[in-house]
């Protein structure tokens, strides 16, 4: 297993500012190279792997929202995270499920367990509000772990807490941002 492979591993067992310098030793090592023909997506390749459409589709979708997008590798044998957003000096790890179907938030949540305590649901359809917010809030509900469920719909970026998911008010208010 190589170095590298070493260093995202680590991220699972950390957290804290500990994580945090990690994600950043992680991104500053000379491996991520900028990804041809984009702006501010950088890999470590795996360009011909079968999830990477998808990554490098969320990817666009964050640089558009001000992030410097970094694509993980997905080394065999551990399941991982894949991407890392940085923003104004401030790291994050996603887990990221792109969602097609009018009724698979709640499982593309679960199959993120365990990879990260973050996730980035990259939209592709008109999710109805209300089973959007069940669902987020029943993976909150699940995991105690989870810190943020990241939506991403068109040029919109809706950020979801933990506290933010318990409201009584969460419907309402994410309805107003997602809607609108």
């Amino acid at each position: 297993m190589s170095d590298f492979a070493e260093e995202i591993y680590r991220l699972i067992e950390l957290s804290g500012a500990e994580f945090i310098a990690q994600l950043k030793l992680v991104t500053s090592r000379g491996e991520f190279h900028l990804v041809i023909g984009e702006t501010n997506i950088f890999s470590v390749g795996g360009e011909k792997g079968k999830d990477y459409n998808n990554l490098l589709n969320a990817a666009r979708k964050a640089v558009e929202l001000g992030y410097k997008v970094f694509i993980l590798p997905n080394p065999k044998g551990k399941r991982t995270a894949d991407l890392i957003l940085e923003k104004d000096g401030v790291f994050k790890m996603y887990d990221l499920k792109t969602v097609y179907g009018k009724h698979s938030v709640s499982n593309r949540l679960e199959e993120s367990l365990g990879q990260s305590n973050r996730v980035l649901l990259n939209l592709r359809t008109n999710y109805d509000t209300r089973l959007l917010t069940k669902d987020i809030k029943s993976y909150f509900d699940s995991s105690p772990t989870v810190l943020e469920v990241l939506v991403l719909k068109g040029r919109k970026q809706i950020s979801v807490s933990r506290f933010i998911a318990s409201s009584p008010r969460f419907l309402k208010v994410f309805r107003k941002l997602y809607e609108k």
